[in-house]
C-alpha cells in the first residue's frame, strides 16, 4: 500500500548577484597582482636551485604539487632582467576587475634573450595600464 503526502514550504528566489561569493571581511580590499605573488616564489625557487638544495623543476613541482609546466612558467619569471623583475614584485595593487598584468602576457618576453627587447616590450605593457 502507497500513501501520497505534501510538503509545503516557502522558497525565496532572488537573483544572485556576481559579488556576492565574496566573504564580507573582503570588501572591496586591493589584492596583489597574480604575477607579483608567482615572482617572489620564481625568485626562492631559483635560490634553492642555485645553492642545490634542489636539483630540478620537476622535484620543485613536486613539493609544490603543481605539474612541470607550471613550474616552468613560473621559473620563466627569472629570465627578465633585474629591474624588470622588481617592477613585476612590486606592480600596483588590483582594486577592482583583472589584473592588468597577466602571465600570459609575459612570457613571449620573458623568452627574449636581448634585455633591451624585453624592456622595449616590457615598457608598452606598461603603458598600456
Amino acid at each position: 500500500m502507497t500513501s501520497s503526502f505534501t510538503i509545503e514550504c516557502s522558497v525565496n528566489f532572488s537573483e544572485r548577484r556576481r559579488d556576492s561569493r565574496r566573504r564580507p571581511d573582503q570588501g572591496n580590499a586591493a589584492r596583489v597582482p597574480r604575477v607579483s605573488r608567482l615572482m617572489a616564489p620564481a625568485i626562492r625557487f631559483g635560490d634553492l636551485m642555485r645553492s642545490g638544495e634542489v636539483t630540478s623543476y620537476a622535484e620543485l613541482a613536486r613539493l609544490g604539487r603543481v605539474t612541470r609546466a607550471r613550474m616552468t612558467q613560473v621559473m620563466s619569471l627569472l629570465c627578465f632582467t633585474p629591474d624588470i623583475q622588481e617592477e613585476i614584485l612590486f606592480l600596483p595593487r588590483t582594486v577592482k576587475g583583472r589584473d592588468r598584468v597577466q602571465l600570459r602576457h609575459l612570457l613571449p618576453i620573458a623568452a627574449l634573450s636581448d634585455w633591451r627587447q624585453q624592456r622595449v616590450l616590457w615598457q608598452a605593457i606598461n603603458l598600456k595600464r
